[in-house]
C-alpha cells in the first residue's frame, strides 16, 4: 500500500507536475483549434500594449544630401494589463491513498502517480475551457469572469474606442445580403488600416446563423452549388458567403452561451498579433522571475499530514490588439 512520504518523490516535485500537466492531450476549444492566438510567455503579471492610433503613411522621393523630412508621428498610448489569475485544485485524502493498491506491473509510485495525473487532468480541461471563455471574450472585446457578469477587461473602455456594428436585417427578405457584410468587412478593414488580411470569419450565434443561413438571398446563392447540397445538410460547421466563413460558434457552460444566440462577430484573419495570450508565471517560490507557461501544478501536505492539497493554475492574458477591427452583426 501506498504512504503519504511517497509525495517526497521528484515524481511530484513542482517541475515534474508541471511538466506532466502541460503534455495532456486536451481538446482545445474553437477559438483555439483555429490558432486565431499568438501565444507566448512572459517573466511578469503585467503586460503593456502599445496602442498606436495613427495610420501608416507613404514615404515621399527625397533629394540625395538634403535633410530629411521628419516623420509624422503617430498618436501612441500605453496600456497595462493586469494577468488574470486562474486556479483549481482538490485534495487527496490519507484514507484514498491508505486503500490504493498497486495492480499488475505498477509499482506503488506509478499506482499512486495514476491518480494524481487524473486529477491533475480534470483541473487542466477545467482551465482550458475557461481558456477559451477569456478567448471568446477578447473576440467579442468583453472578457467575463467566470459568472458570466463580473467584468475583467472592457477592451473598447480599455482603448477609449466605440464598438462598431452592422445589423444584416435579416427579417427582410430583400435584403441584399453581400452589400450588408461588404459594408461590415470595410469598417473592419478601416480599422485595421494597411494592415493585411488573408480572410474573414464570423462565429455566430445559433438564431443569427439559422436566419442568416435561411435567408433568402443566402439560399438562392446555395440552391444550385453541388445540386443544393448545402441546403440539405447541417452547415453548422462552416460554409462560405460573401468573402467570409460563416460558422455556428457552439461553446456554452450549462445555459450560458459565450456567444449570443441573437449576435455573430465579423474576425479578420492573417492579421499578426491581432490576438494574443501572454502566460505569466505561476505565484510560486520555484517560478518567479521565469518564462510563463501555459499551465502549472503543484501539491503540498495538508494540516496534520492527512493528505495533500493539490493546484493547477493559468495565468493568461487574453486580448484582441485592435478591438475597432471586429464587427458586431445582428439580426
Amino acid at each position: 500500500m501506498a504512504h503519504l512520504d511517497i509525495f517526497n518523490d521528484d515524481a511530484f516535485s513542482v517541475a515534474t507536475l508541471t511538466a506532466a500537466i502541460n503534455q495532456q492531450d486536451y481538446q482545445p476549444g474553437r477559438i483555439g483549434a483555429l490558432g486565431l492566438f499568438s501565444e507566448e510567455g512572459v517573466t511578469t503579471t503585467t503586460v503593456t500594449i502599445e496602442y498606436n492610433k495613427g495610420k501608416i503613411s507613404l514615404v515621399a522621393v527625397g533629394e540625395r544630401g538634403k535633410p530629411v523630412k521628419p516623420a509624422d508621428r503617430d498618436a501612441r498610448n500605453l496600456r497595462s494589463f493586469v494577468v488574470p489569475h486562474l486556479k483549481t485544485g482538490d485534495s487527496l485524502l490519507a484514507d484514498t491513498i491508505q486503500n490504493l493498491r498497486a495492480f499488475g506491473s505498477e509499482s506503488e509510485l506509478e499506482s499512486v502517480q495514476n491518480v494524481v495525473n487524473q486529477r491533475f487532468a480534470k483541473f487542466g480541461r477545467d482551465l482550458e475551457t475557461t481558456l477559451e471563455f477569456h478567448r471568446i471574450g477578447a473576440v467579442k472585446g468583453l472578457i467575463l469572469d467566470a459568472d458570466g457578469t463580473s467584468v475583467i477587461y472592457d477592451l473598447y473602455e480599455e482603448f477609449g474606442i466605440t464598438q462598431e456594428t452592422v445589423s444584416l436585417v435579416l427579417a427582410t427578405a430583400t435584403t441584399n445580403i453581400r452589400g450588408k457584410i461588404m459594408e461590415a468587412k470595410r469598417k473592419s478593414e478601416a480599422a485595421l488600416g494597411a494592415a493585411m488580411v488573408t480572410g474573414y470569419r464570423a462565429f455566430c450565434g445559433a438564431s443569427f446563423f439559422d436566419d442568416f443561413v435561411g435567408h433568402a438571398k443566402v439560399e438562392k446563392a446555395w440552391e444550385r452549388y453541388n445540386e443544393g447540397e448545402m441546403l440539405r445538410n447541417d452547415a453548422r460547421g462552416g460554409f462560405a458567403f460573401g468573402g467570409v466563413m460563416w460558422e455556428e460558434y457552439r461553446g456554452q457552460i450549462g445555459t450560458q452561451a459565450f456567444i449570443g444566440a441573437n449576435d455573430a462577430y465579423l474576425v479578420p484573419e492573417g492579421v499578426p498579433d491581432l490576438f494574443i495570450t501572454r502566460n505569466a508565471p505561476a505565484d510560486y517560490m520555484e517560478t518567479v522571475n521565469t518564462l510563463g507557461l501555459p499551465l502549472y501544478a503543484k501539491q503540498e501536505p495538508l494540516p496534520m499530514n492527512r493528505g495533500i492539497q493539490m493546484e493547477a493554475q493559468k495565468n493568461p492574458l487574453n486580448l484582441c490588439t485592435q478591438p475597432g477591427a471586429i464587427i458586431k452583426l445582428s439580426k
